[in-house]
């Protein structure tokens, strides 16, 4: 149970930065692929403040087309998705293995061995 929690925390501060500085689920996932920190996107952001500074996501764009050479993918999975898919491959695996285990169980009661 807190794993699952531990999990939507993770990500929970990228949607909180998705909205509060108002980025697309594609300006997010470059962020995450180039390892930025969205704690640290305020310091980044404030263009209206400091007008040399380009808007963030322009410079996340911008960072990413500079550090691998190519314009972004066009496979943009939203913070949602990936959630959902990691608790359904979770509770698939869990499933597979209550499975392995009662098979294990009811094969050790077939061959009379009884688990001590």
């Amino acid at each position: 149970m807190a794993k699952q929690k531990k999990l939507f925390l993770k990500y929970q501060v990228w949607v909180n930065a998705r909205k509060r500085f108002h980025l697309s689920h594609a300006h997010i996932q470059m962020a995450r692929e180039l390892g930025l920190d969205p704690k640290k996107f305020g310091k980044l952001a404030n263009h209206k403040q400091e007008p040399w500074k380009i808007p963030l996501p322009e410079y996340i764009k911008e960072l990413y087309f500079k550090h691998f050479k190519k314009e972004p993918s066009e496979n943009v999975r939203s913070i949602e998705q990936i959630i959902k898919e990691k608790k359904r491959k979770q509770t698939e695996k869990k499933e597979r293995k209550r499975k392995e285990r009662s098979n294990s169980a009811v094969a050790m009661d077939r061959a009379g061995n009884q688990p001590s």
